[in-house]
């Protein structure tokens, strides 16, 4: 069984997550397919953190982590800080760099490396730990480097990466070395399949490696992977998260 525990990014079920009452219906289903963990994102941000850290606890649900807007994070972090503290997660989280970053490329980059770092150091004061989401583009050229390499250089040891297996590949890269590069600053990871058309997919239903994923993310200290399926809500959302489920407990991840 693997060290790391796989939880549901709530990205995969966002259609579910819009009031209250779906929050219980869905963490509930969850929870039934054998779910412990889940990283809140997506979701209806107007819900007070007290209301959904109820209805976790109410399913018996912990979060992990969350995928929550970097502007907001910077803006004012010690209400981020507070935010995660009753949601009693250890690991805010964006899911990616803002477009007025992006724009800008190469100096967007750097910029940010420092404006993120100074949230992450605030974070890990708190005994928080500040992670960052990739895509694809962060693994375009600079005269420094990928936009990855870059991150990695420029940002304080606090910044920690959230490796997406699906967009590494996507990006023409190999997850498995992603996964090395980045060891000692990832506690969290993106379990996320790839069918041979590029497109997203159930974990199991595609062309990724998952028993050398998984045996990276135990070498190099993971603590959490969780299951994203963005195009999941175009179909059967909870379905969806069922199949990755089974695929990955038959290969003896634990949840």
């Amino acid at each position: 069984m693997t060290q790391f525990t796989v939880g549901a990014q709530m990205y995969s079920v966002r259609t579910l997550l819009q009031t209250e009452e779906e929050m219980k219906t869905t963490f509930a289903s969850l929870k039934a397919m054998g779910y412990n963990e889940v990283q809140m994102s997506g979701y209806n941000f107007q819900i007070p953190p007290e209301r959904i850290a109820a209805l976790l606890a109410e399913a018996g649900l912990h979060c992990g982590s969350t995928h929550v807007s970097f502007d907001w994070m910077e803006e004012d972090v010690d209400r981020c800080i507070a935010y995660h503290k009753i949601l009693k997660c250890e690991y805010p989280g964006t899911g990616g760099m803002p477009r007025h970053f992006l724009d800008r490329g190469e100096e967007g980059y750097v910029d940010f490396a420092k404006r993120a770092s100074k949230v992450a150091d605030k974070l890990l004061d708190a005994g928080q730990h500040f992670l960052y989401h990739n895509h694809a583009h962060e693994l375009s050229h600079f005269p420094k480097g990928r936009g990855l390499e870059i991150l990695f250089n420029e940002t304080s040891p606090a910044f920690q990466f959230e490796i997406d297996t699906f967009w590494i590949q996507a990006g023409g890269m190999n997850p498995i070395e992603w996964i090395r590069k980045v060891a000692g600053r990832m506690d969290v990871v993106h379990f996320k399949d790839m069918k041979p058309t590029c497109t997203i997919t159930e974990i199991g239903n595609g062309n990724l490696d998952w028993p050398k994923i998984m045996a990276v993310c135990d070498e190099i200290g993971v603590k959490y992977a969780f299951i994203e399926q963005d195009n999941a809500v175009e179909g059967d959302p909870l379905n969806c998260m069922k199949i990755s489920h089974d695929h990955l407990a038959a290969l003896g991840a634990r949840f």
